[in-house]
């Protein structure tokens, strides 16, 4: 009696041969999801239509000499700047507090990649909304200046950038909260709290009012509201320091953890 022996001469298909997701189709992904998910399509259409709203109430009820295209725009920047930190917040702790973490690192591994697809859709909505606050403005500008308003459009290239960094900045800082703390709730009411305490230190304490602009981020921004202001070295300076403490070193600090965080499916 005889047995026959099988042996595999041919090794399973390798990993390493497998194709990567491309980036590209990660970050329509991300954009998918944000408008897929009831908080993120509802955040979304409270950005729109807080935008809108902010344009026709400014229109009809500002003073006519204020109704000018910067004011406008100033007027339009306000709602966002508090909306889109929330954006880049949901973005990024969806796959934690829903607990869908094992799902999207099970398609892609490599948490790297899924992060950075998700800072590059919340910076090509960013993008987005600011572009639709400067042509909100300009409408805002038009039917202003048809009610009586004044109408200028004194504003440039250079006042444009400043928007857009002033509302990115705040999108990225949203993104900082939400990697470092993977929880919604709490990177909200984080990303709201902490900067307003800031604040109202450095504005009741007299003995800090010299150090509030390179600290409190709030202070350092202060000179990119100015539309028609010149932001001296000092200034950029201070923005560049603030921006440290609580963009760039927090998010850093997140996308670490992120990476070495334990997933849990529920």
């Amino acid at each position: 009696m005889s047995t026959d022996i099988i042996s595999a001469t041919t090794a399973g298909p390798s990993l390493r041969d497998t194709a990567r997701v491309p980036l590209s189709r990660l970050v329509r992904v991300e954009l998918r999801k944000m408008v897929d998910t009831r908080a993120g399509r509802w955040l979304l259409v409270a950005i729109v239509g807080l935008t809108l709203a902010a344009v026709v109430l400014f229109a009809f009820f500002g003073s006519d000499g204020d109704k000018t295209y910067w004011n406008f725009v100033g007027i339009t920047a306000t709602p966002q700047g508090f909306l889109l930190p929330v954006l880049g917040i949901l973005s990024v702790t969806s796959e934690w507090s829903q607990r869908t973490g094992l799902v999207t690192f099970t398609l892609e591994p490599h948490r790297g990649r899924v992060l950075a697809a998700k800072v590059a859709a919340v910076l090509i909505l960013g993008v987005g909304f600011v572009v639709l606050l400067l042509a909100a403005a300009a409408g805002g500008n038009v039917l202003g200046s048809s009610l009586g308003g004044d109408g200028s459009w004194a504003f440039g290239v250079g006042e444009a950038s400043r928007v857009f960094l002033l509302q990115l900045l705040g999108l990225l800082g949203g993104l900082a909260f939400g990697v470092v703390l993977l929880n919604s709730a709490a990177a909200i009411v984080a990303s709201f709290v902490l900067p307003l305490a800031t604040g109202l230190l450095f504005n009741l304490v007299p003995a800090l009012a010299d150090s509030a602009a390179w600290i409190d981020l709030g202070t350092a921004q202060a000179a990119l509201f100015d539309f028609q202001g010149t932001i001296t070295r000092a200034e950029w300076l201070q923005l560049l320091v603030t921006s440290l403490w609580w963009v760039w070193i927090p998010l850093a600090a997140g996308v670490v953890r992120v990476l070495r965080a334990e997933l849990k499916s529920a």
